[in-house]
């Protein structure tokens, strides 16, 4: 058997500040450790210990990988592949989720060939929440965003390849990146028919292979904090 074990990386935002999108450009660190902890804790209370852990070249996808490990008895070291780094948010990186939905709604109106002026605030942003709720629901990247799908679904079909027989790897990533990654499953549309893509901070996601060909999900985004 051959397994993958996907985490999201903790909080970068404290609590009572307006989070903003934060993507590949923005290096923060931590502002907690219960997450990172959790992923370990509850992958030792599943037994599985990780023969190898790979995370993003960040802060804090990096700080997360290294307390799951030091919570499992840091069975290997955490190694970075930038192959998992973050999406890149464009003009929205390091924006609020208001600012984007009013940026959004006006470049789809301009490329619907109407002019923003003409619209309200509200109409804007319905044109902007609908495109996050198409990137929530199905991955499809709304407008300004630098994210390269054929290549982030070859990361991930190539990572499933690199796994040995009996081997169980551990992959920090974040959250515009992780959910491309049910694409080994075989049939993306299925499984965003029944699961939510957006993984929450510090959620596990678990994928088993007897023969390395056929990937299926056992768990996802399972909030690992909360279940220890």
């Amino acid at each position: 058997m051959k397994t993958l074990i996907i985490a999201r990386h903790g909080n970068t935002s404290p609590k009572g500040e307006t989070p903003t999108r934060v993507g590949s450009r923005t290096d923060l660190p931590l502002v907690e450790e219960e997450r990172g902890r959790g992923i370990g804790k509850y992958l030792a209370k599943l037994g599985l210990v990780p023969t190898r852990i790979l995370a993003a070249p960040l802060q804090r996808t990096m700080s997360t990988a290294a307390l799951a490990a030091e919570e499992l008895g840091n069975p290997c070291p955490v190694i970075p592949d930038a192959r998992f780094i973050e999406v890149d948010y464009g003009p929205d990186e390091n924006h609020s989720e208001e600012e984007t939905k009013a940026r959004l709604g006006a470049d789809i109106a301009r490329a619907n060939g109407t002019d923003p002026a003409t619209l309200s605030a509200e109409e804007l942003d319905k044109l902007g929440e609908e495109a996050i709720e198409q990137w929530n629901a199905q991955a499809i990247v709304p407008p300004g965003w630098k994210v390269d799908v054929e290549s982030i679904i070859r990361n991930w079909n190539e990572l499933t390849a690199e796994i040995a027989d009996g081997e169980t790897l551990l992959c920090v990533s974040s959250n515009g990146t992780i959910r491309f990654a049910p694409y080994i499953t075989g049939d993306y549309t299925a499984f965003c028919a029944e699961h939510d893509i957006k993984v929450a901070t510090g959620g596990v996601c678990i994928f088993t292979s007897a023969d390395g060909n056929t990937w299926t999900c056992q768990e996802w985004g399972v909030k690992a904090f909360k279940k220890i």
